[in-house]
């Protein structure tokens, strides 16, 4: 498979819209007081991104037959979620970058401080998104919902993958190891995305969740790979942050593992792994296809 830029199917184009409108209307507007804080979570979220967390929810439910806006209320949590730990990440005591989607990051914008509040805040408004029921929803497994988000946020999800990448800097780890740690940091959000809209859409059959998980994994593990490629031969104008900062940092990738060949042939041996995951949905299973090909294949 080789990494070509492939377009996004209409439906999918149309969905980023709908998740960009949702987040716009969930987010505090920036003339609410604290007028700062709320203008730096406004920054962080609404200045661009692949949307790929929401349009896995909306992918997944797709998958059994649900399209209604009860799928606003995941897809905005799980993006939100990603904007705070983007925000975090990029701070000089974590990853310490002044670049993000092309902008300066949120730190170098509105200070260390109110970074670190906008990434609290934001954290808590995703599961008050989450947690607030839709008028006229039924049955719709709210607990379960968040209990899902809070594993991918937390030791066993974002934050414990952070601080295996924290302790891995200047270290040789093996190919397990590191693709451990972005199970957790990467994979995790990527895999409560997807359970996320499948629940939301009403799927509680173990097998069908369970290969949903499979897949996701894969796709997580696949996004990251890939993310590993763009710091190496990505030009910084259009992956939109800092190219070559890994190296740079001295962080272990899967390029300076397993070497670039054998990190794209895993990369579509992981696209296999979550193709084939897909197959008893059959064509139902389009858009989450199409995603898994797109986040492997994007330029960015």
């Amino acid at each position: 498979m080789s990494p070509t830029t492939i377009d996004l199917a209409e439906p999918l184009k149309a969905l980023i819209a709908r998740a960009d409108s949702a987040l716009a209307r969930a987010l505090p507007g920036d003339d609410v007081p604290p007028t700062e804080l709320h203008r730096a979570m406004r920054y962080a979220v609404l200045g661009g991104g692949k949307r790929l967390r929401p349009l896995l929810v909306y992918a997944a439910a797709h998958a059994f037959g649900r399209h209604d806006e009860l799928l606003d209320a995941p897809a905005c949590a799980v993006e939100i979620i990603h904007a705070y730990s983007l925000v975090h990440d990029d701070l000089p005591a974590m990853d310490d970058d002044d670049l993000r989607r092309g902008r300066p990051t949120c730190h170098i914008v509105f200070g260390e401080a109110m970074a670190i509040l906008a990434g609290d805040a934001l954290q808590a408004l995703a599961f008050e998104i989450l947690a607030t029921a839709t008028p006229g929803e039924v049955n719709v497994p709210r607990l379960t919902m968040l209990k899902v988000l809070g594993t991918a946020c937390g030791a066993e999800g974002m934050a414990g993958g952070q601080a295996f990448d924290l302790s891995a800097v200047g270290t040789t780890l093996t190919l397990q190891e590191l693709e451990r740690m972005h199970a957790y940091k990467t994979g995790a959000l990527i895999r409560a995305s997807v359970r996320l809209g499948a629940l939301a859409a009403g799927c509680d059959d173990p097998a069908k969740l369970d290969a949903l998980d499979r897949y996701a994994h894969a796709v997580g593990l696949a996004f990251q790979v890939r993310d590993d490629i763009l710091d190496v031969e990505g030009d910084a104008a259009v992956i939109g942050k800092t190219a070559g900062k890994d190296a740079a940092a001295d962080k272990p990738t899967f390029p300076s593992i397993i070497g670039m060949d054998a990190s794209r042939a895993h990369l579509a041996e992981l696209i296999d792994t979550a193709l084939a995951a897909l197959a008893p949905l059959g064509e139902a299973g389009d858009w989450l296809a199409d995603l898994a090909r797109y986040a492997v294949q994007r330029t960015h």
